[in-house]
């Protein structure tokens, strides 16, 4: 898939081509062996000739994963003093200077002791580094993603303080997962191979918890599914296959902002929930121009809620904004909403719903109607449903 650029900023929006590649290792928790792949890699580039170097590793005093640096050059840390202790971080400035081919730095999330670096992330120590030339192999758990670490810290019961923007790891080169089941898990912490035996007993009863794991490494899944399909896509649209492509189902919803937009979205909400598949929103600008900006706020804030992807298109004719849409976006199922008083009806006539019908149709789209009911907040009564049985 091809990457949107880095920069060395913490915005999304100022980008700059790196010239390093970034490698992520993701695991759903620790323990699971990231850093050992990390190192392990390194090794394999080290046996082919490249120029590798240890960064960053944390070994947590683990034998295994202590061994395998002991094949590497291994830059010096930075020593900082601070509000008393002492602690030791990765030198950016020492490996700038000597400039290796590739660098392994562990723990993406990690926010740096004041003093020890110019910036407060070590992401963006990172960022800099690829920006200079040094390729970057790394390691996070998915719990440090900005966007799904509230979600952990519900699920888990304990506060995610280190985080990352997705949009860092989103645009690595490659991003590889680390996999473990929860049994295999829980049965190394018991061994030892993860924490010290005084903190075992506390971390199989809270964080380590069987349903603990078996919920983070389903998010973990997810995650490296998400960007797997995205790729897929982004192949599909360079080598321009038409139609769709029904590796997975792909809903989208169409909503207009009119009274019964929030009921069609969450009616598609279920139907992308049981496709197992996340929810895209389409919004055309054009059909309400005058809607009032409170409405369209309330609707975008149900769709976050639903965790559903909102999409503004620009578009007069609504029917082939929405089918070019789906096209682009390769949707399987097109999901609408029909009530007597249909805002794009009033607008465009009654033609809408069966141009987006005839042209989804043509191209292997199916496209289901969500009707009302006769209580509903604008008092219609619609035609019969067609879906969700």
């Amino acid at each position: 898939m091809e990457k949107t650029p880095f920069s060395n900023t913490d915005t999304e929006n100022s980008f700059v081509e790196p010239a390093g590649k970034f490698r992520i290792y993701l695991g759903a928790a620790a323990g699971v062996g990231k850093t050992v792949a990390m190192l392990e890699e390194g090794i394999r580039r080290k046996s082919r000739g490249a120029d590798v170097v240890v960064g960053f590793v944390e070994t947590h005093k683990r034998p295994f994963t202590l061994e395998k640096t002991l094949d590497f050059e291994i830059i010096p840390r930075k020593t900082i003093s601070y509000r008393g202790s002492t602690f030791q971080e990765m030198d950016l400035d020492a490996i700038l200077a000597r400039a290796p081919e590739v660098v392994l730095v562990d723990e993406l999330a990690h926010t740096n002791v004041p003093e020890s670096s110019t910036n407060e992330k070590r992401y963006q120590d990172i960022l800099i580094l690829l920006k200079s030339g040094i390729s970057v192999i790394t390691t996070v758990n998915i719990q440090h993603l900005e966007s799904i670490a509230a979600a952990v810290e519900e699920i888990v019961g304990a506060k995610v303080a280190e985080r990352v923007p997705d949009w860092v790891v989103r645009n690595a080169d490659q991003i590889e997962l680390v996999d473990s089941s929860p049994e295999s898990l829980r049965r190394r912490l018991l061994h030892g191979n993860i924490y010290p035996q005084e903190k075992i007993e506390s971390a199989l009863t809270h964080f380590f918890k069987f349903e603990n794991l078996s919920a983070l490494r389903d998010i973990a899944l997810r995650f490296v599914a998400d960007e797997t399909e995205e790729e897929m896509l982004d192949y599909l649209r360079k080598i321009k296959i038409p139609g769709r492509w029904e590796t997975s189902e792909r809903i989208m919803v169409a909503v207009s902002g009119a009274p019964e937009s929030s009921f069609v979205l969450h009616r598609a909400a279920r139907m992308a929930q049981r496709a197992k598949t996340q929810l895209m929103v389409v919004h055309i600008k054009s059909a309400d121009a005058n809607l009032n900006g409170s409405d369209l706020d309330v609707l975008k804030n149900e769709c976050e809620k639903l965790d559903a992807r909102w999409q503004d298109l620009y578009e007069d004719d609504v029917a082939k904004g929405i089918v070019e849409f789906a096209l682009s976006a390769k949707v399987t199922q097109i999901v609408l909403g029909a009530t007597r008083q249909n805002k794009w009806k009033r607008r465009l006539g009654n033609s809408i719903l069966t141009k987006i019908m005839d042209n989804a149709g043509n191209q292997g789209i199916d496209v289901h109607i969500i009707a009302r009911h006769r209580d509903s907040p604008n008092g219609d009564f619609t035609l019969n449903e067609l879906t969700e049985s």
